[in-house]
């Protein structure tokens, strides 16, 4: 099949030309035709897979008939979890748009309302949108959905993950009832499907990749690391191998994300940090110099990176394991894109056991654990059984000074890089709630 024989817009296939595509991807030869007769879908696929194009395609498909409408009321809404994610939608809106007079506006926390302001005061065709600061504009009355022809909703499982269910329910209540509904979501357990049974009707099910997408063409590691010390010897030898084009890191807080780019960028190393916390600018700026490869390596918290695309990342690196086994695949996932080759690095520590353990069941497979030559742990880690506890007699470790973590007295896992460090009453950093990014979507 080629795109031509999806019978798409002069106008779209001049624009996929352009792009180099011949052929759709699974995801897009199942769906594009589909969304074109107007059928609501549930399509489960992982980025990387072409997705975007599955449904951006069949939307200015639409937008290619020129309507006229009133201001702020769009006829096609993008509704996505993140920024990043909204901004990589954007980027494929103008590719594929380009040869197409549609008039579209971005909604997004963290930048200007004044600039979305001006863009709803107009009338437009097309919205990409991240739930709370759609929400914002809706209580504001500048923007109508009672026009929306087609409402996609772009990783819905990561929306409902980061607590916009009932924003979701309350955007989709503003739409038509005669509206076209597309879902795109990774995983599809009962929540998610009690929420598709209520938003879309009589919906044509997709499955590209299964349940889950476990990454079989990147390679798997497993390092252990005796401490936080131990580990950070670790990452400077393997971000100095050569063979590692460009790198994400993932850690487990925006401070943590913070101090590791720091202490990367001081030992001669083009690296940044991109969290939450960070303004809007920064962030676009950062993944800016990513994808021109002015930055090697990008230190990320899990929400933050998601949603990003760049073809040129050969490693991942999973400094702090992941809470939830889906993110390790969402992780894992930033490189081997598109079916490319990748390597995917993970530390893992004594209190690590039981999300590693989590991990390998998800996954149905265990983790080779390697080891560096000089950077040998002290400790051997029995991932298989699940049965043990961390610490105990049979445990999977032999104990060292101050419990087997290298800081004498102290009690923690050695994962925070703050670890083994005196608070002098202070708090310890905390982990980054996703339902924190929440606010800051706005």
């Amino acid at each position: 099949m080629s795109f031509t024989d999806l019978n798409l817009d002069p106008q779209l296939l001049k624009a996929i030309t352009d792009c180099g595509y011949t052929e759709p991807t699974p995801i897009q030869a199942q769906a594009i035709p589909q969304a074109l007769e107007g059928k609501d879908l549930i399509a489960s696929a992982q980025t990387g897979t072409g997705k975007t194009a599955g449904f951006m395609l069949p939307a200015l498909h639409k937008l290619a008939t020129l309507k006229k409408g009133p201001k702020g009321s769009p006829r096609v809404l993008v509704l996505t979890p993140t920024r990043e994610l909204a901004s990589q939608v954007t980027d494929a809106t103008r590719t594929y748009g380009k040869y197409l007079r549609v008039r579209s506006a971005v909604i997004l926390g963290g930048t200007p309302y004044r600039d979305q302001f001006r863009a709803l005061s107009q009338p437009l065709d097309l919205v990409v949108a991240t739930p709370g600061r759609l929400i914002d504009h809706m209580d504001r009355g500048s923007i109508d959905l009672s026009r929306l022809e087609i409402l996609v909703l772009d990783e819905a499982d990561r929306m409902l993950d980061m607590g916009f269910k009932e924003d979701v329910e309350r955007i989709t209540k503003a739409a038509p009832a005669d509206r076209q509904t597309l879902l795109f979501t990774a995983t599809m357990d009962k929540t998610m499907a009690d929420l598709a049974g209520r938003l879309l009707k009589d919906p044509v099910r997709i499955d590209i990749v299964g349940k889950k997408n476990t990454g079989e063409h990147i390679e798997q590691r497993l390092h252990v690391a005796d401490n936080l010390h131990h580990k950070n010897k670790l990452l400077e030898h393997l971000v100095s191998d050569d063979e590692l084009t460009q790198a994400i890191i993932f850690s487990a807080t925006k401070r943590d994300a913070d101090s590791l780019a720091r202490d990367l960028s001081a030992k001669g190393h083009r690296a940044a940090a991109l969290h939450g916390d960070m303004p809007q600018g920064a962030r676009n700026r950062t993944l800016r110099d990513l994808r021109r490869g002015r930055i090697r390596l990008l230190v990320a918290t899990d929400v933050a990176a998601r949603g990003i695309d760049v073809a040129g990342i050969s490693h991942v690196i999973n400094f702090d394991l992941p809470k939830f086994a889906e993110d390790y695949v969402h992780r894992i996932g930033r490189t081997g894109r598109a079916g490319a080759s990748g390597t995917a690095i993970s530390f893992a520590s004594r209190n690590d056991l039981t999300a590693l353990q989590r991990i390998q069941r998800y996954i149905g497979k265990e983790l080779p654990q390697h080891v560096v030559e000089g950077l040998e742990p002290a400790y051997k880690l029995d991932v298989r059984s699940s049965n043990r506890r961390p610490g105990s007699k049979n445990g999977q470790y032999r104990k060292g000074p101050g419990g087997g973590n290298g800081k004498p007295g102290y009690k923690g896992n050695g994962n925070s890089r703050y670890a083994g460090q005196k608070t002098s009453g202070t708090r310890s950093p905390r982990r980054e709630p996703i339902i924190e990014y929440r606010s800051s979507s706005r």
